[in-house]
């Protein structure tokens, strides 16, 4: 019997906010590691996600909706997509049948400068007709000439097979570059902080999920259960106000929809501790940016 060659690579989900990456990432992955909500800006770091076979490995990573940045927090989230161009196997730019093809034009030179393969997925074709599809694909061809477009919808699990068997041809030859049980690049720590900040994207409105950061201060996990201390940064006493709620009811919903979703993803028993804290302004100040794993250039 012959040796198989291994295949590893970085393959990398860029595009604009909304258009269904963190959904397309976790069916690719085949677990929920990246949380999906209806707002703009709900992925802020860049998160990976691996999958192994005995003769490959893929590491994918879900990036920030590229946008045009109003403080440092949103630099510090496009710093994570254009990071993602520049160390890419293959490139995964998203779009969908809603936005318009012309949106954030800089970024998209950049992709078509890219040297590997790109994959533009036009997501959510279960929102369209064939006709205008055709025209919206006709469109991309002139747009990105070097890139291969699949038309797909993540939701519904359509033609993501055929997009996992693209990537599969298109990966080059490695040795894996993590061990073939892992999962994430990311701790246990940081999915306590995104189920809790999911919790708040759909639970509160206007800018209070924007204004918050979730800073996990305890992690105490024994065979059956596990402690989680948490500490909840908003900017103003009157946002602090809001995500308590009336004698604290807002805050102890919160907390128990995440601690359900807490004891799902890690099959364990979870007591959760939740205090708020008032940082003014830290979506612009470095310091807090980088004590929270913020990419500051």
């Amino acid at each position: 019997m012959t040796d198989r060659k291994h295949k590893s690579g970085f393959v990398n989900i860029t595009g604009n906010p909304n258009v269904g990456k963190s959904t397309l990432m976790n069916q690719l992955v085949g677990e929920r590691i990246s949380i999906i909500t209806a707002k703009a800006q709900t992925t802020r770091h860049r998160i990976m996600g691996i999958v192994n076979t005995e003769d490959m490995q893929i590491v994918y990573s879900d990036t920030p909706g590229v946008l045009q940045p109003n403080y440092k927090l949103q630099q510090s989230m496009l710093n994570f997509s254009e990071s993602a161009l520049g160390d890419a196997d293959i490139l995964l730019y998203v779009t969908d049948t809603v936005e318009k093809t012309d949106k954030h034009e800089t970024f998209l030179q950049k992709v078509r400068q890219a040297e590997c393969p790109v994959l533009l997925l036009v997501n959510k074709i279960d929102l369209i007709d064939q006709p205008a599809l055709e025209r919206l694909v006709g469109l991309w061809r002139e747009l990105l000439p070097g890139a291969e477009i699949i038309p797909v919808s993540a939701l519904r699990k359509f033609n993501i097979e055929h997009v996992k068997q693209r990537i599969a041809e298109l990966l080059p030859d490695s040795p894996p570059y993590f061990a073939k049980d892992v999962l994430t690049d990311r701790p246990a720590r940081f999915f306590v902080t995104e189920i809790i900040r999911e919790k708040i994207l759909r639970y509160y409105q206007r800018e209070i999920p924007y204004a918050v950061e979730v800073v996990v201060e305890q992690f105490d996990e024994s065979p059956d259960r596990i402690l989680v201390k948490t500490i909840i940064v908003v900017e103003r006493e009157t946002q602090k106000g809001i995500l308590i709620g009336h004698r604290g009811q807002a805050l102890k919903k919160v907390g128990t929809m995440a601690r359900k979703d807490m004891e799902y993803f890690f099959g364990k028993k979870i007591f959760l501790e939740m205090f708020v804290k008032v940082e003014k302004d830290w979506r612009n100040r470095d310091n807090m940016l980088k004590a929270f794993g913020y990419r500051i250039d």
